[in-house]
């Protein structure tokens, strides 16, 4: 029996950000002190946590995001209006 990994395909980019450093954009702005960033380069998307360290933006991760956007959204609009 042979014991195989699968084959991970490595761009040109991916192995200048490893060595340089990823340049990271915001691409939405979930309240004042979290944003979710993409790598113009690589593609690799992040966002900030709870430390306000970056993590890995996973489906479950956006999906929260998108949640709590929606009531920082929400409880801005209502404490504008009052």
């Amino acid at each position: 029996m042979s014991n195989t990994s699968p084959k991970t395909s490595v761009s040109l980019m991916g192995v200048f950000c490893a060595t340089i450093g990823h340049h990271y954009t915001v691409t939405r702005k979930v309240t004042n002190h979290i944003n979710e960033y993409k790598c113009t380069h690589c593609g690799r998307e992040v966002t900030d946590n709870q430390s306000g360290k970056l993590e890995i933006l996973t489906q479950k991760i956006r999906e929260v995001n998108t949640n709590v956007a929606e009531f920082f959204q929400k409880r801005t609009n209502r404490v504008t209006i009052q």
